[in-house]
């Protein structure tokens, strides 16, 4: 990973905003810029110093791992945030502001972060970024991260094929769900990237159904929403099977979801909005009589972390990029009947949409 080179990025969009000193706490963030994976973790960075403050526990830990930054173990008594926030105080210029992200400083921490400063500048030495800097660099990823990204999908590819023989009339869903995660685990994962969905019958209609002690019915749709994370990259992808021999209108709704899940990649191009590619697979739905039923945004980044920027949703004015990974993932949902998701991830390229997870999208009928 190129932390230097990630770190002289934000140091230039620094330089753009007039920011001379900013402190990265979001521990996604620190790895990001620096490749430091523990969970105590402060990245102090100015125009000419980046260091990286954590705790004893770490000490061996961070110097292996820690690129392009220097280090520094507090000492038991202190706290890497008041160190660093000292540090910052006395590296930069009396009139200068140090800058936080506020999408991730609680009040407490905001609080602490003031009491580690001289009584005289804890009013306005720290303010709060405008826009969030750093995840706007990790919305585009390198050619590592997108190999990284691509095995982590590749990976799930294959926990998809293993657990389909699994999946029975009268198996929990928790035992499907378990027995995901161990191949998950059995295959190289690190973890899961979240926790694995398994929503059958009645329960498919709930899109985030964590999976339970029900067991699966002798008729009707399985939904299967998972990740796995390799080498700190996420995964994420979903199927909705059939137990059984899907009915007229659960068939409709499938081939509604699919062609509105094949449109909203095909949308997937440089230039073209987020918003945009909700529309085209929302336009289908409603076309098709299920807008209604489509109660969530088409998708969104995947990375570090299952849930990054930029968000595919309605009237988002976020123009997609090179480099971008994104989920496309639209569903119906129908109370007390049934639900279908279908999701791939799509990498935005030159020349549109590449999908790291090209699973069979068919029906497919236990």
């Amino acid at each position: 990973m190129n932390e230097a080179s990630r770190l002289r990025a934000l140091r230039r969009a620094m330089s753009r905003d007039s920011i001379e000193a900013i402190l990265v706490t979001h521990l996604p963030d620190v790895r990001y810029l620096c490749g430091f994976t523990g969970s105590n973790a402060a990245l102090a960075v100015t125009a000419t110093k980046a260091v990286l403050f954590t705790d004893g526990r770490y000490t061996a830990q961070a110097k292996e791992e820690t690129q392009a930054a220097r280090v520094r173990i507090t000492e038991p008594k202190q706290t890497a945030l008041g160190v660093a926030c000292a540090m910052l105080e006395s590296s930069i210029p009396k009139k200068a502001r140090a800058y936080y992200d506020p999408g991730y400083t609680t009040v407490a921490a905001l609080a602490a972060m003031r009491s580690a400063l001289k009584p005289g500048r804890r009013g306005g030495f720290f303010s709060p970024l405008k826009q969030p800097i750093v995840s706007e660099l990790r919305m585009v990823k390198d050619s590592d991260e997108l190999n990284r990204m691509a095995a982590a999908a590749t990976l799930g590819n294959h926990l998809f094929d293993a657990i389909l023989p699994h999946i029975e009339a009268g198996v929990p869903e928790a035992e499907i769900a378990s027995t995901l995660e161990f191949f998950a685990r059995s295959m190289g994962a690190e973890a899961m990237s979240f926790e694995t969905i398994v929503a059958s019958g009645p329960r498919s209609a709930l899109p985030h159904g964590r999976a339970t002690s029900r067991k699966t019915p002798r008729n009707g749709f399985v939904t299967l929403d998972f990740g796995v994370i390799l080498k700190g990259y996420c995964s994420d992808m979903t199927r909705t099977v059939c137990i059984g021999k899907a009915g007229r209108s659960e068939r409709s709704a499938y081939d509604a979801v699919l062609e509105a899940q094949q449109a909203a990649v095909a949308a997937v191009r440089p230039g073209v909005t987020c918003g945009e590619v909700d529309e085209a697979a929302r336009s289908l739905l409603r076309k098709a009589g299920f807008d209604e039923y489509f109660t969530h945004s088409t998708g969104h980044g995947v990375g570090l972390e299952i849930h990054e920027p930029p968000r595919i949703a309605r009237e988002q004015k976020q123009e997609l990029k090179p480099g971008m990974v994104v989920t496309i993932e639209p569903g119906v949902y129908m109370p007390g009947r049934f639900g279908i998701r279908i999701e791939d991830m799509v990498v935005v390229t030159e020349k549109g949409p590449r999908v790291l997870t090209p699973v069979t999208k068919a029906l497919i009928e236990l």
